[in-house]
């Protein structure tokens, strides 16, 4: 498999990519088109991910952007990043199930730290991931991230987040120094 981090292409969103970015999104975590990459969700939460709304929100907060990456004209990946004060907050990250493995994952979470650095001078970079999804945290602190500790709920009774399968699901902050 190549990574063929060249060959990427990185952009801020706009409006006319909301639905391309909500069925990239969906299909990275959600569904049996889910399985075919390792990031999958479907096993602890059903439902959506996330919707036109939820990503059109991103795509026009001023203090946010969604990062789109493409490949030969098709968007393959993107991210959230959002300024918090001195960090920046990494969400809504998706590759494209078959592309993934290959290393176009590495490729965007480096540009996102960069980008973030460059645009807003910030000094941390911020997530939360479900504390459950071991082999995802593992790959974060790959990259530098530390896990915290420090949880929050995972929002139960509202399914714009996905309908949980288990009930003892919450969120880790898992934060990067960007030196």
């Amino acid at each position: 498999m190549e990574t063929a981090a060249t060959e990427l292409t990185f952009r801020d969103a706009g409006d006319a990519d909301v639905d391309a970015l909500v069925a990239l999104i969906e299909s990275a975590y959600r569904g049996d088109a889910s399985r075919a990459g390792w990031t999958t969700e479907a096993d602890i939460l059903q439902g959506q991910r996330t919707d036109p709304e939820g990503v059109l929100e991103v795509v026009k907060d001023p203090g946010s952007r969604l990062l789109t990456v493409e490949r030969d004209g098709r968007i393959v990946a993107c991210c959230q990043l959002e300024h918090r004060g001195d960090a920046a907050y990494f969400g809504m990250f998706a590759v494209s199930p078959a592309l993934q493995g290959a290393g176009l994952g590495k490729a965007v979470i480096a540009e996102a730290e960069r980008r973030a650095r460059a645009t807003w001078g910030v000094t941390e970079m911020h997530m939360t991931v479900i504390s459950v999804r071991e082999d995802l945290i593992a790959w974060y602190e790959r990259r530098g991230y530390r896990r915290t500790g420090r949880m929050t709920p995972f929002p139960y009774g509202d399914e714009r987040f996905g309908i949980p399968q288990r009930d003892d699901l919450q969120f880790e902050l898992l934060v990067k120094p960007l030196v």
